[in-house]
Parts: C-alpha cells; sequence; structure tokens
C-alpha cells in the first residue's frame, strides 16, 4: 500500500523539507525530502515529545554554543 506524504505548506517548494507519513494509528514515518529512501520510524507519543522539546527550545544550545 502507497504511503501519503506530507509535508509542511510552510515549504513550499523548497528541496529540503521533512515528509510525515502516519501509515498506521501506531507509527509515524519521517523522511527528508533530498534522500526519500532513508525512514525514520517512531510513534506519535514520542514525535510529540520531540516536538514539543523543539518548541520549548531545548536543542537550541545545538546551533547557539
Amino acid at each position: 500500500m502507497p504511503i501519503d506524504w506530507q509535508k509542511s505548506s510552510f515549504s513550499a517548494e523548497a528541496a529540503n523539507c521533512l515528509n510525515v507519513a502516519a501509515p498506521t494509528p501506531e507509527a509515524i514515518k519521517i523522511r527528508e525530502s533530498d534522500d526519500p529512501d532513508v525512514l525514520l520510524a517512531t510513534t506519535p507519543a514520542t514525535l510529540g515529545v520531540f516536538i514539543r522539546a523543539a518548541k520549548s527550545g531545548r536543542f537550541d544550545r545545538l546551533t547557539n554554543p
């Protein structure tokens, strides 16, 4: 069955985008548009924790030492 990949509307036609799909309720798949054969898999709960941490600035130190 084909996977219905989604990308953010903020990406427009940019080449370096993340694509996200939820082929089942228990699984989230993520890929980078420039290398679509490399897939990451996670759960909705784990992805939610990651997104909340990113929004709160927990990873800012990685780009601003």
